[in-house]
């Protein structure tokens, strides 16, 4: 059984990769496995925004006023 981690946890994993990478103390082979994890976390985290966005309800002002819910379209390209 496999635990999907969260949006957050995976970010936070990310941005301490990102610090080691930084650092540039730790030697290549490591380097490249860190880059390919983070590459990963990248990607996982660009598509749980990109399903959010999707989510997202826009709060509209009616003619009379009053406030409605309307998805959120993404404009055609």
């Amino acid at each position: 059984m496999t635990t999907e981690k969260s949006f957050e946890s995976s970010l936070k994993e990310l941005e301490q990769i990102v610090e080691q990478l930084e650092a540039g103390d730790i030697p290549l082979d490591q380097s490249l496995e860190l880059f390919e994890q983070g590459v990963r976390l990248s990607r996982d985290c660009q598509k749980r925004l990109d399903e959010a966005d999707r989510r997202v309800e826009i709060l509209l002002k009616g003619p009379g006023g009053e406030y409605r819910a309307e998805p959120f379209e993404e404009p055609e390209e």
